[in-house]
């Protein structure tokens, strides 16, 4: 198994077989969308440095950008604790939604009550 293969490997895939990711700006933090790759979308991005999604509505891949010129060129890829979450740090190239906003996280506050570290 090549090293690509292994690290593919690692990822704990839902029972659809994909994985969600997490899409963060490299350099500012900024999280700017949620995506979802099965193994040959992930084996794209790794290999490629262009960010490939799964499209579950379409049901079909897509590499960022292709049609809207707002590319991701990866930074970063990174598995979290469980295995089943991947964080993918890119730069991003013109906005990331669909809407045409630089985020998809920019729409409705949810006015979550402030929080206490107090018991």
């Amino acid at each position: 198994m090549s090293d690509l293969e292994t690290r593919i490997a690692q990822v704990a895939w839902n029972a659809d077989g994909l994985a969600p990711v997490i899409v963060q700006q490299w350099d500012s933090s900024e999280v700017l969308m949620l995506a979802w790759v099965d193994a040959e979308a992930l084996r794209r991005t790794l290999s490629s440095g262009r960010a490939t999604y799964w499209s579950r509505s379409r049901q079909e891949y897509w590499r960022k950008g292709d049609t809207s010129g707002n590319i991701q060129v990866v930074h970063e890829a990174r598995l979290d604790c469980d295995g089943d979450a991947i964080l993918l740090k890119v730069d991003q190239t013109g906005p990331a939604c669909h809407t045409g906003t630089r985020t998809c996280f920019d729409t409705t506050d949810l006015e979550a009550a402030p929080g206490s570290a107090a018991p």
